[in-house]
């Protein structure tokens, strides 16, 4: 028994061990009062003259909670196909703050653009480490789920040199390769334009009730609110693409609420895949396609 004991606990543990070699974290942010972490992980490469695709992974958590644990279970089947996975920490700035109704509109905002602003300071970071892992600086999409997803559009699509905090800055013609969200949002609709809109996965449930399917505030909170912010969802978005005439996927999950942020991120990852390699191939395409949910 004692025998048995030992086996099963040495297996335990080799699996342990296994796991953790499944990544390497790496510092891409650090001053005196800050330091900031990413979990790259990486598919195996026999041809090392190849250039790999990356995905730079925001989890969600309302800006005051998760960490980037969240983005492991996608980045374990990215890698199977050969594209590397970053899923990164951010600030969570609004830790022991409200994100609803009862906040500050000015402090959401802030929020947003902390993180748009720490993913650029990852992104910069791999870009000036893509000779050594062999990344294709122009294949490197952004992905996240509701507070993640928020982050990764607004990345996509703020004015960096405005709205840039901190550090490092993106090169000025440095492109994202395509967005992956997860009820995610924007503040202005605007700032989508012929000229920068980028390829675009979507999913949303249509009954979410924190971040807006359609166009109403954020948590549908009342123009009196102290915390009241507009927001366009995954359906206004995905309007405003096919109208551009830009490429753009749209899942709506009828009755489903926000649960449906993190569908094809914790779950089902191949149709992230799917996407990414669509892309990856220049096709062009508006896709809708509406599945049966629940709140």
């Amino acid at each position: 028994m004692k025998k048995i004991s030992w086996i099963f606990s040495l297996l335990v543990l080799m699996g342990s061990w296994s796991y953790a070699q499944n990544f390497e974290t790496l510092t891409y942010f650090e001053s005196d009062s800050l330091s900031l972490e990413l979990d790259l992980f990486m598919p195996d490469m026999p041809d090392q003259s190849k250039n790999i695709p990356l995905v730079v992974y925001v989890h969600g958590g309302g800006f005051m909670g998760g960490d980037r644990t969240g983005g492991h279970a996608l980045a374990k089947e990215l890698v199977k196909e050969g594209i590397a996975c970053a899923s990164i920490s951010y600030t969570l700035y609004m830790k022991g703050k409200s994100f609803s109704c009862d906040g500050i509109t000015s402090e959401k905002v802030k929020a947003i653009q902390i993180a748009a602003s720490q993913l650029w300071h990852a992104t910069a970071f791999l870009l000036d480490n893509a000779e050594k892992y062999h990344f294709d600086r122009d294949q490197i999409f952004i992905g996240g789920s509701s507070a993640g997803a928020e982050t990764v559009l607004h990345g996509a699509y703020f004015d960096r040199q405005k709205m840039q905090l901190f550090g490092k800055a993106l090169p000025e013609d440095f492109r994202y390769a395509g967005i992956i969200s997860g009820a995610g949002a924007v503040m202005d609709l605007n700032m989508i334009t012929q000229e920068n809109a980028i390829p675009t996965m979507l999913f949303h449930g249509d009954a979410d009730n924190l971040v807006p399917y359609a166009t109403a505030a954020h948590h549908y909170c009342p123009p009196t609110a102290t915390g009241w912010l507009m927001f366009f969802g995954s359906y206004t978005i995905a309007q405003h693409m096919e109208k551009l005439g830009k490429s753009c996927e749209f899942i709506s999950f009828t009755n489903g609420g926000h649960y449906y942020a993190g569908a094809f991120i914790h779950r089902d990852q191949e149709r992230t895949i799917a996407f990414i390699q669509r892309v990856l191939a220049s096709d062009s395409f508006t896709i809708y396609e509406t599945k049966e949910g629940k709140r």
